[in-house]
């Protein structure tokens, strides 16, 4: 018999992945702050809980996919957390992006009360979630990464166990500086093009083959041709990951030139109210310096 799957947080990422687990045929309880996003899910199959501690109560192993740092921690040990309705032998999957710290902390509280966790934080954009063709970078004690292979197979198509706890965020942070600098390598190509009067389609299909091709070119290059701001992931939630970005590299003494840079760019397109725009609305920040908003 499978093992019963808890899902706490359906948001932008979070819906799509719980929709998977019930496709691949887990029995689900879900739970999410705003209650609306909890009916779809339940017309799909799962069982609603009250709190998170109630979805602990009827689950095997909970996932979760929440913002930041403060609310992994509100629903693991805060008050109705998994903590107070979990049994012992309990397996946490955490898909947030937060604090490695932070992580190696809730993970150690957890292992008090005879609750494992994976700290397993995804990246895919919000095609992936909803396709189950994420990468998850996984953290965590081995026998614990095997047992969770089915839930992440039903979620994600590049599933990779990178080390000891807290080793799976620190990967994603990794991921992130190579996202944003990708995403600024686009903008800039795409400035360029633009002033240099050409097709911006017919350029993106003549480099996009070649060695410059890469996921942010492929999939957020069209929408910026399109103007088409809809967040795969937002302006305002890459944000957040650039901040654990650049406080992990200042607790480590690495300097991160370009990926600093384009935070405080971001922060201009925040500014300018665009914080729930995709994080390929990077872009709009180079046509503003060139006077071309």
């Amino acid at each position: 018999m499978s093992e019963k799957i808890g899902f706490i947080g359906l948001g932008i990422m979070g819906g799509g992945m719980a929709r998977n687990l019930l496709k691949a045929g887990f029995e689900l309880t879900v739970w999410n702050r705003s209650p609306e996003r909890i009916a779809p899910l339940v017309v799909a199959g799962a069982h609603p809980a009250d709190s998170p501690a109630g979805v602990a109560a009827q689950s095997d192993i909970i996932v979760i996919c929440v913002s930041d740092t403060p609310d992994v921690e509100a629903v693991t040990l805060g008050e109705n957390g998994i903590i107070h309705g979990a049994e012992a032998g309990a397996l946490v999957i955490d898909c947030s992006t937060i604090s490695p710290t932070a992580t190696r902390h809730i993970a150690a509280q957890l292992r008090e009360n005879g609750i494992a966790m994976l700290d397993a934080p995804i990246s895919g954009g919000s095609e992936g979630a909803a396709q189950g063709t994420l990468s998850i970078m996984v953290g965590g004690d081995a026998a614990d990464f095997t047992r969770a292979e089915a839930v992440f197979a039903a979620m994600g198509q590049t599933v990779t166990h990178v080390g000891e706890q807290g080793a799976g965020q620190t990967v994603k942070l990794v991921n992130q500086i190579l996202v944003v600098g990708t995403m600024l390598a686009v903008s800039e190509g795409l400035a360029f093009a633009r002033a240099g009067g050409l097709d911006l389609e017919r350029t993106l299909a003549a480099v996009s083959g070649g060695a410059a091709g890469s996921w942010m070119l492929s999939n957020r290059a069209p929408q910026c041709i399109r103007d088409d701001w809809a967040p795969g992931f937002t302006i305002d939630l890459q944000q957040k990951d650039l901040r654990l970005v650049l406080e992990a590299a200042d607790e480590m003494g690495v300097p991160l030139l370009g990926t600093g840079m384009i935070f405080q760019m971001y922060r201009t397109l925040q500014a300018g109210g665009l914080g729930a725009e995709g994080n390929h609305a990077l872009v709009k920040a180079i046509y503003r310096l060139m006077g071309d908003a």
